[in-house]
């Protein structure tokens, strides 16, 4: 879902810049622009005098603009540094033993949960990923389940096996996870 809202949004900022870029290049390069087009003039410019000094007057005009502005300069910034952030852990700290820590990737352990879940009968196919800080790791793991499973056993043979096991390999005092269980579609049988 925010992978469509920052697309999305992405593709509407971009839009604008790109129409309000073509506006002020066709504007500076004195091309003939339709009539409809704002600032068509040679003269033309963003805000007149008369707007730029319209609320002079009121004290409260230019503080609620510079906040504004300051607000959407926030904002931006923490969008932009939103994206850079990895949704998922690329390496888990492991207590050696010795007071040292060796790195364990990330990768490493989705695989072997992965395969731990999809050896449990009944399970069509495991996805798991691993998110939070490099010491304190959380599991998201997806089940796809075939018709006949339970899902209460499907989940116990996942928190009890698979995901005992990675806690226990990787050293973490802890490995909470979010589960998610979906039934595999198929076709309906027929009784003769």
């Amino acid at each position: 879902m925010i992978r469509l809202v920052n697309r999305l949004l992405l593709g509407l900022i971009g839009l604008v810049l790109l129409c309000a870029g073509g506006m002020v290049l066709a504007q500076g390069l004195h091309w003939s622009v339709p009539s409809w087009w704002p600032y068509s003039g040679p003269h033309d410019v963003l805000l007149t005098r008369a707007n730029r000094q319209h609320f002079r007057k009121d004290g409260w005009w230019w503080p609620v603009v510079i906040a504004a502005l300051a607000v959407l300069f926030v904002l931006t910034v923490w969008w932009l540094l939103a994206q850079f952030r990895r949704a998922r852990l690329s390496e888990v700290l492991v207590d050696s033993g010795d007071g040292e820590y060796a790195l364990l990737r990330g990768r490493a352990l989705e695989s072997v949960l992965e395969s731990e879940a999809e050896s449990q009968k009944g399970v069509s196919r495991a996805q798991a990923d691993l998110t939070g800080r490099r010491n304190a790791p959380a599991a998201r793991v997806r089940l796809l389940l075939e018709p006949h499973v339970s899902p209460e056993d499907a989940l116990h043979h996942l928190t009890g096996e698979a995901l005992a096991h990675a806690r226990d390999s990787a050293g973490l005092a802890s490995l909470p996870a979010e589960v998610r269980l979906r039934a595999a579609k198929h076709s309906a049988e027929r009784v003769t």
